[in-house]
C-alpha cells in the first residue's frame, strides 16, 4: 500500500499494514515462521521476509515516503550502514554520540583503517566541510542526551564526495517531527526499540530511505548478517505504531511543561530542552523540527551524588535506562562506562504519557529529599 499524498501521519499509522484480501484478519498476525511451501517468491524467512516484517516496513516507510528495511535491532541498523563502508573509509561523528556507533567506528578504525573525525553538533560549517570528503556523515538530531539539534536543512544540501552516505539517527524527533529524507539524507535511521514500540517490550530497528540501490543493499546486510527482527517482535511494534502520534503528542507536550518548570527552579543548575528559547540549538529546532520531543537532559545543583539520590527517590517516574515508552524513565548518564565526560550531574529524563502534575510532585519530592 503507497501513502496516500492527502492523508496525514496520524492516519496512515493506523491504516497501513493492514491485509486487504476479503476474510482476512483486520491485523497482520505474528508469522512465527523460518520457512515457506515452495511456489511463491518467498520461501526462507531471512531471505523472503515475512508479512508481519512488511507490514512494519510499510508504515515505517510511508510515513518518510521511503522505503523501510526492518532489523533485529536499533544497532543492527546502524551496522548495516556502517557495513557498506570500505577500508581506510572516511567517517565524521558527532562529539555528542551513542555509545554504540562511537564502538563501531573505533572498531573500524582499529581493524579497516577508517579515519573518524568528531564534531559538535552545532558546527553547521564544519559538517558542510566534511561533506566533500567524507564516505559516511553520521548525524544525530537530537543528539543523545545533550539534546542538540543539527541544521540538516544546511548539511544534508552541502555538496558530497561521490557515493558519500549522509545518515540521520532520527530516534528522538521520529518522523513525526522530522523527515531527513526531505532534507536529502540518504537514509534515516530509528530504534524501533523506543518511540515506535513505546512499551519498553521489545527490540527492534529500521532504516529508511528513498534510494533503490541503497534499500537493496540493506537489505542484502541484512540476509547476510542475520540481523532479522522477530515475530513477536515486529507484530509488537506494529501495535505501538498506531498509537505513536497520540503518545508522542501527549509526551512531549508534558515535556515542554517539566522542561519550564525545571528551569525555573532554583535546585537545577541547567536545562536541556529544544523547546528552551535558553537552549543553545532552539532556533534551528524551531526551523527543522515539527515539534520538540519529549525528552529533557537537566543538570542538577550538587553534583553526582545528589542526582543519584533523586533517581533513587523518585517514585512515578522510573529509574531505568532506554526512553521513548509510555511510562517515565530518568538516569544519570555520567555513570555509564563511556559517557564520564558528561556533566556528572546530568539526568536524562524519557517523559512520557502520565499526568503532568503527578510527574512534577514526583521530580519536586525526589529533589527536595536531598537538601540537607
Amino acid at each position: 500500500m503507497a501513502k496516500p499524498p492527502t492523508l496525514r501521519p496520524e492516519s496512515w499509522l493506523v491504516a497501513a499494514g493492514r491485509p486487504s484480501a476479503a476474510g482476512a484478519p483486520l491485523n497482520v498476525p505474528p508469522t512465527p515462521a523460518s520457512n515457506f511451501l515452495h511456489g511463491d517468491p518467498r520461501d526462507y524467512a531471512r531471505d523472503g521476509g515475512t508479512p508481519t516484517w512488511e507490514a512494519l516496513e510499510e508504515v515505517l516507510g510511508g510515513l518518510e515516503d521511503g522505503r523501510s528495511v526492518a532489523f533485529a535491532s536499533g544497532m543492527a541498523a546502524v551496522a548495516a550502514i556502517f557495513q557498506q563502508l570500505g577500508s581506510d573509509a572516511v567517517l565524521a561523528l558527532p562529539e555528542d554520540c551513542y555509545q554504540g556507533v562511537v564502538g563501531l567506528a573505533a572498531t573500524g578504525a582499529s581493524q579497516s583503517g577508517w579515519a573518524v573525525e568528531r564534531l559538535a553538533v552545532e558546527d553547521t560549517a564544519g559538517w558542510i566541510r566534511v561533506c566533500r570528503d567524507a564516505d559516511l556523515v553520521w548525524l544525530e538530531s537530537p543528539s543523545n542526551p545533550l539534546l542538540a539539534v543539527a541544521d540538516l536543512e544546511a548539511i544534508c544540501a552541502a555538496p558530497r564526495k561521490p557515493g558519500c552516505i549522509v545518515a540521520v539517527d532520527n530516534t528522538f524527533a521520529t518522523p513525526l517531527n522530522q523527515k531527513p529524507l526531505e532534507f536529502g539524507a540518504t537514509v534515516s535511521v530509528q530504534s524501533a526499540t523506543k518511540f515506535i514500540g513505546g512499551h519498553s517490550d521489545l527490540l527492534a530497528g529500521v532504516a529508511t530511505t528513498r534510494d533503490a540501490a541503497f534499500y537493496e543493499k540493506l537489505k542484502e546486510a541484512r540476509t547476510l548478517h542475520g540481523a532479522t527482527p522477530g515475530a513477536l517482535e515486529a507484530f509488537l511494534a506494529v501495535r505501538g505504531t498506531r498509537t505513536l502520534a497520540l503518545r508522542f503528542d501527549r509526551a512531549q507536550q508534558n515535556a515542554a511543561i517539566l522542561a519550564e518548570r525545571l528551569e525555573g527552579h532554583p535546585d537545577v543548575a541547567r536545562v536541556r530542552y529544544p523547546g528552551l528559547p535558553s537552549h543553545p540549538t532552539h532556533e534551528v529546532a524551531r526551523r527543522v523540527l515539527s515539534g520538540f520531543g519529549s525528552m529533557i537532559s537537566f543538570d542538577l545543583a550538587g553534583g553526582a551524588e545528589v542526582a543519584d539520590a533523586v533517581c533513587r527517590q523518585v517514585r512515578l517516574i522510573r529509574h531505568a535506562t532506554s526512553l521513548g515508552a509510555v511510562e517515565s524513565t530518568m538516569e544519570r548518564r555520567a555513570a555509564h562506562a563511556g559517557q564520564e565526560h558528561l556533566p556528572p550531574s546530568l539526568l536524562r529524563l524519557s517523559v512520557g504519557i502520565e499526568h503532568v502534575d503527578d510527574l512534577w510532585s514526583d521530580l519536586e519530592a525526589a529533589i527536595a529529599s536531598t537538601r540537607t
